[in-house]
Order: C-alpha cells, then sequence, then structure tokens
C-alpha cells in the first residue's frame, strides 16, 4: 500500500509534466510556459494534499495520521510556492506582451478576463490556510479557530477551478480534461465519502451519548460513552476519534481525544485535560448528552506490536492510549513496563487501574515525577544528573528488543525517541502517538 500511494502521487506529477510538455508546441514560450508548469504542479499538489487528509480507510492504516499530517503539510508548502511562482510568472510574460508593467497588468488581467477574481479570492484563501499553519502562529490559535480558519482552502481550490476551465490551455484537449477531472473528482468524491458520509454514518448507527463523567486527577476527567452496535464499530485501543459533544453554542468544533481504554460492549472511554475553554466544557457535561463522532484514527494499535517485552513512556495526559494498549497488548506476565511522567504527584492518574494491571499483569511502574530537567531531556529535574540514554539502558538494558509506544508533548516524546534511537531501537519498534495538532 505504501509503494501503491506514492507511485499514484509521484507519477500525478509526471502525468502533469508530460500534458504540459505535449501543450507546449501551442503555447507561449519561455515564463508563460513555465508560469503554467508551476500552476499545474501547484494544483496537482493541492488535490494531493485533500487526498492526504481525506480520511481514506486503507491510507491511514498504511501511514498513520502523523506521517499524512506530515506529508500535508510538505504538499502544502510546496504548493503553495508553486502557486506564487505561478503568478509572478504569468504576470511577467502578460506585462510583457503588453508593453506595460506589472501593477497595470495585473489591473488589466482582474477587469477583462473571466474568473480571475475568484482565482485571486482563491489565493487570498489559500494563503490565510498557509499563514495559519506556520507552527509560531498555530501555537496561539485555538483548535476550534485553527480548524475553522484551514477549511478555507476547500474555498481556494473551488474558487481556482473556473479560471482554469475558461483560460487554461491545459484543460482544453481530451486527454488534458480527463487527467484533471479525474484528480477533481478522486478530491471530491473521498472528501465527501470519507470526511463527511463515513462520519455521519457511524453517528447514526452508534448513537452514542454521555453516560457519566468521573474526575480522574486534578484538571483530569474521563467521559464514558454508551453507544449501539460498538462491537461493529471499528475502534481499537490505541486509537483516536474527533469528538463533537452536542451540548450548546459552538457544539460542532471537534476535538481529538484517545481512547483511554479498550472498547467494552456498548461503552468507550476517553480522558481529557482541563486546559482550556474547550476541554473545561467537557467536564460539564451531562450524562445524555448526544456525541458525533469522526474516526477511529492512528496506528498506535496492537497491530504494530511484534510480540515480546514492551516499554511505554507516556507524559501527562498522553498515558490514555498508553494504558489502553496495556490492557490489550498480548504481553506476558512481567513483560510491560509504563514510564510516567507527571509534573506533580497528585496528576497521577488511573492508580486503580494501574494496581490491577501491576497484580494480574505484572506490569512494572515506573513513576517521574517533577520538573523537566532541561528542554532537550526527557528526565525530571531530579535526574538532572543523569545522561538521558544512559538512563533508558539502566530503565532497560535489553531495550532494543522491546516494543517502545511514546505519548505525550512533542518536545518531551522527541527527546524519548531520540534517546531510544541512541540506545539501537529499531525503528520498526518504534511506535508513537503525537498529542498535538
Amino acid at each position: 500500500m505504501r509503494k501503491t500511494v506514492t507511485l499514484a502521487a509521484a507519477g500525478s506529477l509526471a502525468a502533469a509534466a508530460a500534458l504540459w510538455a505535449l501543450g507546449l508546441p501551442t503555447a507561449a514560450p519561455g515564463l508563460a510556459a513555465a508560469g503554467r508548469l508551476a500552476g499545474l504542479w501547484s494544483t496537482d499538489l493541492l488535490l494531493l494534499q485533500v487526498l492526504l487528509m481525506a480520511r481514506i480507510p486503507w491510507v491511514e492504516r498504511a501511514f498513520g495520521q502523523d506521517t499524512l499530517a506530515r506529508w500535508h503539510r510538505w504538499t502544502g508548502a510546496a504548493s503553495f510556492a508553486l502557486l506564487l511562482a505561478h503568478v509572478g510568472l504569468a504576470l511577467v510574460a502578460s506585462a510583457r506582451r503588453a508593453g506595460t508593467d506589472v501593477v497595470h497588468q495585473a489591473g488589466t488581467l482582474l477587469a477583462q478576463y473571466r474568473g480571475m477574481v475568484m482565482a485571486t479570492l482563491g489565493l487570498c484563501a489559500l494563503a490565510l490556510v498557509v499563514l495559519t499553519s506556520l507552527r509560531f502562529v498555530r501555537r496561539r490559535l485555538r483548535y476550534e479557530a485553527w480548524h475553522l480558519l484551514h477549511l478555507y482552502a476547500y474555498a481556494g481550490i473551488a474558487l481556482a477551478v473556473p479560471h482554469e476551465l475558461w483560460l487554461g490551455s491545459d484543460f482544453a484537449g481530451t486527454l488534458d480534461r480527463a487527467f484533471w477531472w479525474t484528480m477533481y473528482g478522486a478530491a471530491t468524491v473521498a472528501t465527501v465519502l470519507f470526511r463527511l458520509g463515513m462520519p455521519v454514518w457511524r453517528t447514526l448507527r452508534h448513537r452514542l451519548t454521555v453516560d457519566r463523567v468521573v474526575a480522574e486527577a486534578p484538571g483530569l476527567v474521563s467521559v464514558y460513552l454508551r453507544g449501539r452496535r460498538l462491537d461493529r464499530l471499528p475502534a481499537r485501543a490505541g486509537q483516536f476519534f474527533v469528538w463533537r459533544f452536542l451540548d450548546g453554542p459552538g457544539a460542532l468544533y471537534g476535538k481529538p481525544f484517545s481512547l483511554s481504554g479498550p472498547p467494552r460492549g456498548d461503552r468507550l472511554r476517553i480522558t481529557v485535560k482541563t486546559v482550556g475553554e474547550g476541554t473545561a466544557r467537557v467536564a460539564a457535561l451531562r450524562p445524555g448528552t448526544r456525541v458525533l463522532i469522526e474516526g477511529p484514527y492512528g496506528r498506535m494499535t496492537a497491530d504494530t506490536y511484534t510480540g515480546g517485552p514492551v516499554t511505554m513512556f507516556g507524559c501527562g495526559v498522553g498515558v490514555t492510549p498508553l494504558l489502553a494498549l496495556l490492557w490489550d497488548l498480548p504481553y506476558g506476565h512481567g513483560r510491560a513496563t509504563l514510564v510516567y511522567r507527571t509534573r506533580h504527584a497528585d496528576e497521577v492518574a488511573f492508580l486503580r487501574e494501574l494496581e490491577w494491571l501491576s497484580r494480574e499483569r505484572g506490569v512494572r511502574l515506573v513513576p517521574l515525577v517533577g520538573p523537566r530537567a532541561s528542554a532537550g531531556s526527557w528526565l525530571p529535574a531530579g535526574y538532572a544528573d543523569y545522561d538521558d540514554t544512559e538512563a533508558l539502558r539502566s530503565l532497560a538494558p535489553d531495550l532494543p528488543d522491546h516494543d517502545v509506544y511514546v505519548c505525550g508533548p512533542d518536545p518531551w516524546t522527541d527527546a524519548v525517541l531520540r534517546a531510544a534511537r541512541r540506545l539501537g531501537v529499531p525503528a520498526p519498534r518504534l511506535h508513537r502517538e503525537r498529542f498535538a495538532w
């Protein structure tokens, strides 16, 4: 599946370039031709972006949400850079042909050519998406606001279509039309079917409601949900959903939360850290509140387990999918370790379950309490004299033979993974779940 998807993506770019080359004899040479190619590749990458995040189930299972999101960012940056190149090259070429300056020619194009105003609005919409995707901007936005602004990408694509059809010679030939309408059709069908249709179907089929809300630790609550036919919901321990609780205004803003226990009968459980207005609402949910679901997503399931010993590293609320996996993985007695990192002792949650797992399945619990020793370390301040890698070696000398699962804030997770790689843990045995958007 990985090779198939990768080859299909590369093939679409090659096909766009081949169709462009076939049209060169009848096209304007030089800057105009280069601008056309930049525009075609930009469009192709933009549609690939949509497909990457269309939540196509078999693609999700093959690559995982983390990898797809990373590729989505890369293709987005490349697509926008090519789009700017397309606009710049086309304007310069057009201005040269008309014997005028770029600014005057831009006004002429907007006034005289069909679809140019819409295309310009589409460019502005895509620029807004790119701007809000920059890391330093994204960190200052609430998830709900970021997600809403990100939807402008669909508007940008839709607004660009008319000027491509009306003005683009690359959409005139039979082969060109077949290729581009196939690309647009695939992106549209995948989005409607998997991003809209499947969540609606699963919501109506399973009819999830809030059963009860339980405080686990200061600022940490678990939501128990009840529904129908949950045995037919393809959810696995370690996965997450996007949840929408119909509790009042703003309810349609989705929030991603992991399952904190394996699905059981007609019930699910998620655990949420109340760090803002959106998550604080979760703690106030009332029994009977209806729930819309989107998912499940994530590859950190029992399918990634290769057998043998298991070592897990969880930081804060990142322990939730790991706890679900501790219940679900078929490791032998005494063959699992959970390193549980919190800033304060009273933040340790699920003690009763952890004690049961320790007693009945021999899980070794290693609590690490206190502020971090340094920005690049996964250890708390009390272990500041320890080297990150040596600390891992003392924890599990045979760690390269373990399946290692890590979930927590990105900087902490990256520190654990760096130390594990230095210790020699092979990549196929390193499993992570990003806990950021």
